[in-house]
């Protein structure tokens, strides 16, 4: 048996941006997440803007294929450096790992 469970997870990540700055962090965002989008364990990933907040608050949900393959991800020298760049922009935040139960795609009308 491996050290992660089989089956795809989603990260849920919260970022608490610097005031003034989220034009800049939604740019270097949108550059990093289409380089992560590339990754063969990648399966999408949605930014929103916590619309409740008093200060700029988003989150990313990223969908992989399995957790094994995002782990290999976040601690690859790649990532470090996508962290790297991000760390200016941000006062705080967390990460979830969850395992998808049951996804239930709706139609847009």
């Amino acid at each position: 048996m491996t050290q992660y469970a089989r089956g795809p997870v989603r990260v849920v990540l919260r970022m608490e941006i610097v005031p003034g700055r989220e034009a800049e962090f939604e740019a270097v965002w949108l550059e990093i997440g289409r380089i992560i989008a590339r990754q063969p364990a990648n399966r999408g990933q949605v930014l929103v803007r916590d619309e409740e907040q008093e200060r700029p608050v988003y989150h990313v949900f990223t969908d992989w294929a399995d957790e094994a393959g995002f782990r290999a991800f976040e601690l690859s020298p790649e990532h470090v450096e996508h962290r790297r760049r991000l760390a200016p922009l941000r006062t705080g935040g967390s990460m979830t790992v969850t395992r998808i139960v049951h996804d239930l795609t709706g139609r847009y009308t």
